[in-house]
C-alpha cells in the first residue's frame, strides 16, 4: 500500500496543472486520496493520447476498464489490485465513490479514440459529461458534500473548465485531427472546418467568422461558470479555495482569449504568471485565513 501511494504522489508531482497546486491548500486528510484519484485520472488520459494510435489505446483503456471492474469486485483487502489500482481502491472504499464515475471517464477516453467531431452543443455537452464531470463529483464525495444541487453546481463548473479548454486550444487540436466546435456553431457562423485547416495553414490572423464563434461560446462558458460559483459557499469550508482557484483559473483563461481578440489559431492564448500568481495568491490567503479562523483543524 505505502509503495502504491507513492507512486500516485508521484504522478500527481510531476504534473504542472492547476489539480495539484490546489492539493497543497487541502486538509492532509484528504491530499492521498486527491493523489489517488488524480493519478488514475492522469495516467487514463495519456493512455488515450499517448497510446501511439488509437489501436492500442483502445487496448490499454480495456485492461484499465478490466482493473477498475476487478477493484470494486475485491474484498476489503483488495489483494489482487496491482500498481496505483491499490491505493485507487483503498480510496473509492473509504469514501464510497461510484464505480460509474470512474467507468464514465473511461467512456470518454475511448470516445476520443474514434470522434473527431460533434454534431451540436449537446453532443459536446454528453462529452464533457463523461470526460470532465465525474471529477467534480469525486470531489465532492471526498468532501461528503455531494448533494443533488452541489453535483449539478459541481457539473457546471466542470463542464466550464473543459470547454474552455476546448476554445484555447482550436489550434492544437485541429493538428491532431479533432474539432471541438461543434458543427451547428460552424454553420450559424458561417464556416467550417475547412476553414480552420485553411486558417492554420496560412499563417494569417484567425478568419473574423471563427473569432465571432469563439467570442459567442466563451460568454456562454463565462455564463457557465457564474451559474457554478454558488458551491463555493455549500462545501465545507476548507474546499473553498480550491474551488475559486479553478473558477478564477477558468475565467482568465477566458481573459486570455479575449485579449488577443479571440485568435486562437494564430496564438495560443495563455494565462499570464503575474495572474496566476494571484489567484495561488489569493487561494493560500483564504486557506490560511480558515485555519487561523479553526484553530489550525485541517479536518
Amino acid at each position: 500500500m505505502a509503495e502504491s501511494r507513492a507512486e500516485c504522489r508521484a504522478i500527481a508531482k510531476s504534473s504542472r496543472e492547476n489539480f495539484l497546486v490546489a492539493t497543497c491548500l487541502l486538509p492532509r486528510a484528504v491530499r492521498q486520496p486527491f493523489y489517488d484519484l488524480y493519478a488514475f485520472c492522469r495516467t487514463a488520459d495519456d493512455l488515450a493520447d499517448e497510446s501511439g494510435s488509437p489501436e492500442k489505446a483502445l487496448v490499454a483503456l480495456e485492461k484499465y476498464r478490466l482493473a477498475v471492474a476487478g477493484m470494486y469486485s475485491q474484498t476489503e483487502q483488495n489483494t489482487q489490485c496491482e500498481g496505483i489500482f491499490l491505493a485507487l481502491a483503498d480510496t473509492v472504499q473509504r469514501f464510497s465513490i461510484p464505480r460509474q464515475l470512474l467507468d464514465d471517464l473511461l467512456d470518454a477516453f475511448v470516445q476520443d479514440q474514434s470522434t473527431v467531431g460533434y454534431r451540436d452543443e449537446e453532443q459536446l455537452l454528453d462529452y464533457c459529461r463523461r470526460s470532465a464531470n465525474p471529477v467534480g463529483r469525486m470531489i465532492l464525495r471526498l468532501a461528503d458534500a455531494d448533494t443533488d444541487e452541489n453535483v449539478l453546481l459541481s457539473d457546471e463548473i466542470c463542464t466550464a473548465l473543459q470547454l474552455v479548454n476546448f476554445w484555447q486550444d482550436v489550434s492544437r487540436d485541429r493538428l491532431i485531427g479533432r474539432v471541438y466546435l461543434p458543427e451547428s456553431i460552424m454553420q450559424r457562423f458561417g464556416f467550417d472546418e475547412d476553414t480552420i485547416r485553411r486558417g492554420l495553414n496560412s499563417g494569417q490572423t484567425t478568419p473574423n467568422e471563427i473569432r465571432e464563434a469563439i467570442q459567442f461560446l466563451c460568454e456562454q462558458t463565462r455564463d457557465r461558470f457564474h451559474r457554478g460559483k454558488p458551491l463555493v459557499d455549500r462545501v465545507p469550508r476548507w474546499l473553498n479555495a480550491d474551488l475559486s482557484l479553478f473558477i478564477g483559473g477558468g475565467l482568465a483563461t477566458i481573459e486570455a482569449i479575449e485579449a488577443i481578440k479571440f485568435d486562437v489559431l494564430r496564438v495560443r492564448p495563455v494565462v499570464r504568471r503575474s495572474t496566476q500568481m494571484r489567484l495561488l495568491g489569493r487561494a493560500m490567503w483564504q486557506r490560511f485565513r480558515f485555519g487561523r479562523v479553526s484553530g489550525g483543524d485541517s479536518r
